[in-house]
């Protein structure tokens, strides 16, 4: 389990498929084999510890549903280490479970605030509310404008200087994990129903 609040971006070493390698030191000054680590939000699990780098094996599930499969060499991604006891849960729970991708359709200014909107599809976009939480590429994000196929966040300077989300193009697809109580909720009226 994740906050989605970022701790570090780390830079791809290198990715092969079913392999991926990052450099990330702070994620790994006290990382260890078998962690679960989200990587732009996908839980993955650490496979070897170097110095300053983390390995992961990634499976083709992970790829068909995220955006890790179109990872370079060079690229920034998201990283946040799993939740412990200790931990202050700052942004909403965070499973690292990815549904789906979404778009990228606008940034614009406002303030010293950046307005993202996102295009996704209607069975995704279903669990995104007004004011509810969302999950973008591993950061917690409140949603605040919703229409029919598309979302829009307001990302401010600490997520823009700390993620990797402003550094995202239109036209890029970035992953998304809606609410989990919004799917439990439709699950429960759905079994009353029948």
């Amino acid at each position: 389990m994740f906050t989605g609040i970022i701790e570090e971006i780390g830079t791809v070493l290198s990715h092969d498929i079913g392999e991926l390698i990052l450099e990330c030191p702070l994620v790994t000054s006290d990382a260890n084999l078998g962690d679960s680590i989200a990587v732009n939000g996908v839980d993955l699990t650490v496979r070897s510890v170097g110095e300053s780098s983390l390995s992961f094996d990634v499976m083709n599930e992970t790829y068909s549903r995220s955006n890790l499969q179109n990872l370079i060499k060079g690229n920034l991604v998201n990283l946040e280490r799993s939740v412990t006891t200790g931990t202050k849960l700052s942004g909403h729970i965070v499973r690292g479970v990815v549904e789906t991708t979404c778009e990228v359709t606008q940034f614009k200014d406002d303030n010293e605030s950046v307005i993202a909107s996102y295009e996704v599809e209607s069975e995704y976009l279903k669990y995104i509310v007004m004011k509810g939480p969302v999950c973008l590429d591993g950061v917690s994000l409140t949603v605040m404008e919703r229409d029919e196929n598309s979302f829009s966040v307001s990302l401010v300077q600490y997520t823009q200087e700390n993620t990797n989300l402003t550094r995202r193009n239109i036209g890029d697809h970035v992953n998304l994990e809606t609410d989990i109580f919004a799917r439990y909720v439709e699950q429960i009226l759905e079994n009353r129903e029948n």
